[in-house]
């Protein structure tokens, strides 16, 4: 996983939130994505500095452009999961 950007949409609970934190543990930099900023904040916080949140509904088109464009920005292609949180 070192070396990759990884995108987790349901980041804030649940599978989401444990998927970030194993890819995180695995190496990888991750970028969580759910609704809740506080509840992201935490997850990110168990992610070793490896992680950080975007607020965004994945249901709105635009705000899904907008997690693209700041995962870009950071230097990096996206590998894609999703879980329902």
């Amino acid at each position: 996983m070192r070396d990759r950007v990884i995108v987790v949409t349901g980041a804030s609970s649940g599978i989401g939130a444990a998927a970030a934190e194993t890819l995180a543990a695995a190496g990888a930099a991750v970028v969580l994505v759910a609704r809740r900023a506080d509840a992201l904040a935490d997850v990110a916080a168990r992610c070793a500095g490896r992680a950080h949140g975007v607020v965004a509904d994945v249901t709105v088109r635009d705000q899904v452009r907008r997690v693209v464009v700041d995962t870009i920005a950071r230097g990096s292609h996206a590998e894609t999961t999703s879980a329902i949180s």
